[in-house]
């Protein structure tokens, strides 16, 4: 993208003009304006992403991959325009690297389940961090009950940042994969991920990158990471919900067994034995999620569009505004305060319950969320039951943090404070 361009798209997301593009922000009236302060749990979807799959559905509908109709070869050609779209999107080498899968749970789970069970036994290791989702938490505990390996947790400090020395202390002979997210979803924290992917690479161990958080804000580059896996969802870059993307280094995806049996992951069956499928087929069993897919190329092709020299820097820009505004609001305490952080304020309120918080902020129309956002063990390192969460998408402006400011200010007139 032009230099003109990236400056063009900075000013129409700084003026709100982006909302345009957006239909939910149309529903409410003037005196009533949408202030959607959750992207970070998924965010809301372009006109253009809503067409897209409205159009296949009602113009170019088949299965795929099987038919030798048109309707059948139309819908292949915009399936696999999709993967197509995901491999510039993150420049993987190929576009057999790329397999659509339901999110980054599924995509986790599946990495468990195969490159998981193949390198791991009793006693071997896991190595992830104190900030991760429970997607990617859960999968691994299920994993170290099932083959007896262990799972290893590298601590975080007060800012919410790695600690990359007891990191590096917990690598270790024994440890066979690494998983870590790029971006915390309760924390906002980007992590130093090329940092890691080497430190790792240097014992020979795999790395999976939780990239959920990541790929709506930062331009992400799998070959200039050199990670061997990639996840990421659909819904939080605009697209569909029920896809997902998993990339993989070719060569290890084609040492990996089949993750689920079924139609279109084989090459040939009988009953004595099956043989399987090519990438990327091996690991897209049945019929998949042909009009989700669809549905995140042209979310892709939307972001890519604006171009992530203006996304970070508008990005940028709020998250110094939202630091100020919030750091004057007495009694408010941010959790998480890492250098490099995504648009993503968590933070509590002295004598106020975040539930609480969140239902006073609903009745004002800003829609921001609360709980514990899928990480105990963060809430549990910073002592705290839940957090208030305001993260911010391409569509938000200073103005969307001003209202937040606003209702926290009735909030806490409501409550005495």
């Amino acid at each position: 993208m032009s230099g003109i361009t990236s400056v063009s798209q900075l000013k129409r997301m700084q003026g709100g003009l982006l909302r345009d593009d957006f239909p939910i922000f149309q529903t409410a009236g003037q005196d009533n304006a949408l202030v959607y302060l959750d992207s970070g749990a998924s965010a809301q979807k372009p006109q253009v992403v809503l067409d897209a799959v409205s159009d296949f559905y009602g113009a170019a509908y088949a299965n795929i991959h099987r038919g030798v109709y048109y309707l059948s070869e139309e819908a292949t050609r915009r399936y696999e325009g999709a993967r197509k779209t995901v491999k510039t999107f993150i420049n993987a080498r190929h576009q057999k690297e790329i397999i659509f899968v339901r999110g980054t749970t599924e995509a986790i789970n599946l990495l468990a389940s195969t490159i998981g069970r193949q390198r791991l036994g009793q006693g071997d290791e896991i190595l992830i961090t104190h900030m991760e989702h429970h997607s990617n938490i859960v999968p691994w505990q299920l994993l170290c009950e099932s083959t007896g390996a262990v799972l290893k947790v590298a601590p975080i400090n007060d800012a919410g940042e790695v600690d990359m020395e007891a990191f590096a202390e917990l690598l270790g002979p024994r440890t066979k994969l690494v998983s870590v997210a790029h971006v915390s979803n309760a924390l906002g924290t980007i992590n130093p991920v090329k940092e890691i992917v080497s430190m790792v690479h240097a014992m020979d161990v795999p790395v999976i990158l939780d990239g959920a958080q990541a790929v709506p804000h930062l331009a992400v580059d799998v070959q200039e990471l050199d990670c061997d896996f990639y996840v990421f969802s659909g819904h939080k870059l605009y697209g569909p919900t029920g896809i997902g993307v998993l990339y993989g280094k070719a060569e290890l995806l084609e040492k990996m067994p089949p993750y689920e049996g079924g139609g279109d992951m084989i090459e040939s069956v009988t009953f004595e034995k099956t043989t399987y499928a090519p990438l990327p087929a091996r690991f897209e069993a049945g019929t998949p999620n042909i009009a989700g897919a669809i549905g995140l190329g042209a979310a892709i092709d939307y972001v890519q569009g604006i171009g992530f020299a203006a996304i970070e820097a508008h990005a940028y820009h709020l998250q110094i505004y939202g630091n100020e505004l919030l750091g004057a609001i007495p009694g408010l305490r941010q959790i998480g305060t890492a250098r490099e952080k995504a648009t993503l304020f968590s933070f509590v309120l002295d004598g106020i319950h975040p539930h609480d918080v969140g239902t006073f902020l609903g009745a004002e129309n800003v829609a921001v969320r609360t709980g514990h956002h899928c990480a105990q063990p963060v809430m549990e390192r910073f002592q705290v039951p839940a957090t208030t969460r305001a993260s911010l998408g391409i569509y938000n402006t200073t103005a969307d943090l001003d209202a937040l400011g606003e209702a926290i200010g009735k909030l806490r007139k409501f409550f005495g404070k």
